[in-house]
């Protein structure tokens, strides 16, 4: 087992012994966020304060003991705080610090720290002390500012994760090269776009192929110079579960397909071209990863791929700007696992049919923008476990899916910039019939797209 199979295992007997609870779910079942009640919070620090395990600081005028291990700070720290002993601490958080306090913690003595998270947005550049605390084996500056990263990050030889996730961080210096332990390389932020949010990654210098023990890699830059070299160099990445690729050509995806056919551990990949027109060429690969359970393609496609319907493990697929001639449902019914769908710009038909006894645990799906749909169907016996349905942007869409009523289970609908006349037809002083079809459905919600999100116009507490 990797450690990280290991935690996994511990999260979940937490979980079966009620000890915590999930708060949210991914769309295939994965845990996102845990919860936990206050007293039993209340037990869990009091008791790591009394056996010297942790300290958690909220109020300023807290005063931890000198021989702390593990530190949380999730407030401005008072001054003679500041001046306090780390020398002993493995693991410091800091979440909200001032930039002032932050400073002044990692001026600090921390050569024994293995775990460093600094979720504060007041940080704009990598800290040059960090360079020195050769023990880390887990860094972050998630949601900051950074923009850099030094060349002297090459000091860390132990690091494991470095998560430079929603910063700024472009490009990595060759030195990384020397983290032959890195095993979660995370650099990318976002950028909203109409209906979709933009992946911003990085660029990658040549040799990627020498840290072995990389898991998860998102989102490396396909750079337009050298694609093909990189390309090759990703299939000797054999530990990789989790791929993430932005910017990339049409004349470099043989290659990668040839790299993804030697990933056998791959659970998790995302492709992005280098802009929505450019094709995405993955026919090539014939042998995809067995254990592939979530595929996220964006970039326009000559043909549904051949492999995707032969993934039994499947659980995920979101295909953006595809732009298919050739409806994709029938190939897609019969994927086994697959419990989230999402097209997205997908499809240029005018119709699409879902079929009697196709997407057998499908749960949620999510279709539009869709300039020509005119048509949706369900038959009897379709997505009999749907629980979620989303339809955005289809302007010649003028009525609800025919058959509809058939899914019994479903519990959330949402309708985003839709016609006029199809949001009139929700009301119940519209057509009775078509208001019956989904009285069974407790939440029914209408919407507008307003900047990076959506705003509720209307709901079936309303209507």
């Amino acid at each position: 087992m990797t450690v990280e199979e290991a935690a996994q295992g511990y999260l979940y007997e937490l979980l079966d012994r009620s000890l915590i609870e999930v708060a949210v779910k991914a769309g295939d079942g994965r845990i996102q966020d845990c919860r936990i009640h206050d007293f039993l919070l209340d037990i869990i620090t009091s008791k790591s304060t009394n056996q010297g395990f942790a300290e958690t600081v909220i109020e300023k005028h807290y005063k931890w003991p000198d021989k702390v291990r593990r530190l949380s700070i999730q407030n401005s720290l008072q001054a003679t705080q500041q001046k306090r002993s780390l020398s002993r601490l493995r693991s410091l958080y800091l979440f909200g610090v001032e930039r002032s306090s932050m400073d002044a913690a990692l001026g600090s003595d921390m050569r024994l720290l293995t775990v460093l998270d600094l979720q504060t947005a007041s940080l704009t550049r990598f800290p040059a002390q960090v360079a020195e605390w050769c023990c880390l084996r887990y860094l972050s500056f998630r949601y900051s500012k950074v923009r850099t990263v030094p060349y002297s990050i090459g000091n860390l030889q132990n690091l494991e994760t470095l998560d430079l996730k929603h910063t700024y961080v472009t490009e990595l210096p060759v030195v990384i090269l020397k983290l032959r332990q890195l095993r979660h390389l995370l650099v990318y932020h976002y950028a909203n776009r109409a209906y979709s949010w933009f992946k911003y990654g990085f660029k990658f210098p040549d040799g990627i192929g020498t840290l072995q023990s990389l898991q998860k890699l998102c989102y490396i830059e396909a750079g337009s110079e050298r694609n093909s070299s990189l390309m090759r160099e990703l299939g000797k990445l054999k530990q990789l579960n989790r791929l993430g690729i932005v910017k990339l050509r049409k004349e470099d995806a043989r290659e990668l397909c040839l790299s993804i056919e030697k990933l056998t551990k791959l659970q998790a990949l995302s492709v992005n071209s280098v802009d929505e027109n450019e094709i995405i060429d993955l026919q090539p690969l014939s042998s995809p990863p067995p254990f592939l359970q979530r595929v996220y393609l964006t970039g326009r496609l000559e043909a549904l791929p051949d492999w995707i319907s032969s993934l039994d493990s499947l659980m995920v697929l979101y295909l953006r700007c595809s732009q298919l001639k050739d409806n994709p449902l029938p190939s897609l019914g019969k994927l086994p696992n697959l419990v989230h769908l999402a097209l997205l710009q997908a499809y240029e038909g005018t119709k699409l049919c879902f079929k009697a006894y196709d997407f057998m645990k499908l749960r949620f799906l999510i279709l539009g923008p869709f300039d020509k749909l005119k048509c949706v169907e369900v038959e009897k016996g379709s997505m009999p476990c749907l629980e979620e349905l989303i339809i955005e942007s289809c302007k010649l869409l003028k009525k609800l899916p025919s058959g509809i009523e058939h899914l019994e289970k479903l519990k959330v609908m949402k309708f985003v910039d839709m016609p006029d006349e199809f949001v009139k037809k929700l009301m119940p002083d519209g057509q009775d019939d078509i208001y019956l079809k989904v009285a069974h459905v407790p939440e029914v919600y209408y919407g507008c797209r307003r900047g990076g999100g959506w705003e509720v116009v209307l709901t079936k507490a309303f209507v």
